[in-house]
């Protein structure tokens, strides 16, 4: 067999390339790799090529796959070299290994993308087939980040279909109820609790006892054998899985309106871990299927196929996409980044300019609990070139607005909006927020902020953010601790004269000057507010570099000025703190 050489007359000329290679391969090492059959093209232009494997001298250890002499495969060549080859068993035997896909494909590639290329031929798959079946006998898979594995190894997703939404913990081991609720056209809610609103749908949630590894089937005569772990024909029990789904389903759909879809939930548990948190599956059943279901009798309801109506017994489950965000599940994608210091804080951000709108999102998705904002100015056109609101936000107030927006990407954000500084009412601020930013570059805020940052017991962090009036590509972040009796004012001049005073911060010398002709702009004739340069590009990531820094001091504030350039500037030093140290008090007499 290894001298054949293979052919396949419908093979295309790039198949055909890499069955030349596979030829030569298995002509130089014969006791390695044999050809067992020759290679058939399948109606959809893959090619399939049966090989056998010699795996005897591959070392087992416990726990690791029991592998034979030989072993036989399938290569599937796909009709394009943009996809990997595929690797397949003839049998089962290898179901419930990790990385073992609908029980007889191999996951050689757990990133195709970047680890599959187009141009190295067979030999790096046969490879990384030898890697896989010696990491597989050797038990050095770790079943616990193995992809997908407690369900087949592959998705349960029918295109078209909306998206279900998990964020509550769900009853562990027991069988339960929960309400979706549309939110879009693609989006459904899962609450275990019923909603007063929305036209909320009953939907099953069942846990098995064991995982699937070919995978939850298409139909739902497939559906309920699967979750028995009964292949065979045998009746099912009156407690089996089958049973109590099918009875759920049915009296969900009784109580759910005619003519609607009915919806479940399997949780499915890890096979390594069965104690780790199920991995959950969403099915439909269409409208016409969910009305079969309501005419069933109770009393004699029974999965057993023969007994299940024509219209279900092979009726074809939908199954839809989840975003499975549930706290036992899910680690935040910044939890190692400094923006991690906001999560759960109440913050103020005064001025929703430039500056703040950009910081109050970025801090919004870095998950605070509760901001208040302020400023009383309304957004026009000509913002748009550098702040994040968009054309039908014009003629609208900045701090509601931006609210609205805030909400829109964090339902569980509380967001108030507040009265302007000096507002009385903002005294207690600096009682009960973590964290103010004043982001209005105004001398009455300032001195507010001072206000507060000479109250006694003082608990937030007061922060000060701004930029160049020229580019707004240089930043500057002014950090007043707790524990410190200077004020923003006071750190700020300090900072200034030292900048001022060390020729190799003069980039940050504009900080503290005032602007020189054509640093400010006067859109419109007359004594309009001077408005500023600089894009959105420049603003966002100048901002994103203060909320950084600032971030990064929110743990173990130390009062001082950051001072920050982005690197189309070419400014040098990029960053620099000056530390502010208050000095001893007085000594009494």
């Amino acid at each position: 067999m290894t001298k054949r050489k293979l052919a396949a007359s419908h093979a295309n000329a790039e198949q055909k390339e890499l069955l030349a290679e596979l030829t030569a391969l298995a002509a130089q090492h014969p006791e390695d790799i044999q050809l067992t059959g020759r290679p058939h093209t399948g109606p959809d232009g893959s090619c399939t090529v049966p090989l056998r494997i010699r795996t005897g001298d591959m070392p087992h250890a416990p726990g690791g796959l029991h592998l034979a002499e030989h072993e036989d495969f399938l290569l599937v060549l796909a009709p394009t070299l943009l996809l990997p080859p595929r690797i397949q068993t003839t049998h089962l035997r290898f179901a419930g290994t990790p990385h073992v896909l609908q029980g007889n494909r191999l996951c050689l590639y757990l990133d195709p993308a970047r680890e599959w290329d187009p141009t190295a031929g067979l030999a790096p798959v046969l490879d990384r087939l030898w890697q896989w079946l010696t990491d597989a006998a050797a038990a050095n898979f770790d079943p616990n980040t193995a992809l997908y594995h407690p369900v087949g190894g592959v998705l349960h997703h029918t295109p078209g279909n909306p998206t279900i939404v998990v964020r509550e913990r769900l009853l562990h081991g027991r069988a339960g109820i929960g309400w979706l609720t549309a939110r879009t056209d693609d989006r459904l809610d899962l609450t275990t609790s019923q909603p007063t609103t929305g036209n909320p749908r009953r939907t099953p949630i069942l846990p098995l006892n064991h995982p699937l590894p070919l995978g939850a089937g298409t139909t739902l005569t497939e559906l309920l054998a699967a979750i028995d772990h009964n292949p065979a024909p045998a009746p099912p029990a009156p407690n089996a899985p089958s049973h109590t789904l099918l009875t759920a389903l049915a009296a969900s759909a009784r109580r759910n309106p005619a003519h609607t879809a009915q919806h479940f939930l399997l949780a499915v548990p890890h096979p390594a871990t069965p104690t780790a948190p199920a991995f959950l599956l969403a099915g439909r059943l269409e409208p016409e299927l969910s009305d079969a279901l309501r005419r069933l009798d109770p009393r004699t309801l029974s999965p057993r196929r023969d007994a299940l109506p024509t219209a279900l017994r092979d009726a074809a489950l939908t199954w839809l996409p989840l975003s499975d965000e549930r706290p036992e599940v899910t680690t935040r994608r910044d939890t190692e980044r400094p923006v991690h210091s906001f999560l759960g804080a109440r913050v103020h951000i005064w001025g929703c300019g430039g500056i703040g709108a950009w910081a109050a999102e970025l801090i919004a998705r870095a998950g605070a609990s509760h901001l208040t904002l302020s400023d009383p100015g309304r957004i026009t056109g000509g913002l748009l070139v550098r702040q994040n609101y968009t054309e039908d936000d014009i003629g609208t107030t900045k701090a509601a607005t931006l609210a609205q927006r805030l909400r829109s990407i964090r339902d569980d954000l509380t967001i108030d909006i507040a009265a302007p500084p000096p507002d009385p009412s903002l005294l207690q601020a600096a009682d009960h927020a973590d964290l103010i930013i004043d982001t209005t570059v105004s001398i009455t805020v300032g001195r507010f902020l001072d206000v507060l940052a000479q109250r006694p017991n003082r608990k937030a962090v007061l922060a000060q953010l701004a930029t160049d009036t020229l580019s707004a590509s240089l930043g500057i972040l002014t950090l007043v601790a707790p524990d410190t009796r200077a004020t923003a004012t006071a750190i700020d001049q300090t900072s200034g004269h030292h900048v001022l005073n060390t020729p190799h911060l003069e980039p940050y010398h504009c900080l503290w000057t005032h602007p020189a002709p054509g640093d400010e702009l006067r859109p419109t004739r007359g004594c309009s507010v001077p408005t500023f340069h600089g894009s959105a590009a420049d603003l966002m990531a100048t901002t994103a570099t203060l909320v950084n820094l600032l971030g990064t001091q929110m743990r173990h504030p130390i009062s001082g000025t950051h001072l920050c350039a982005q690197p189309h500037t070419g400014t040098r030093p990029a960053h620099h703190f000056i530390a502010h140290t208050d000095p001893p008090p007085p000594t009494p007499h």
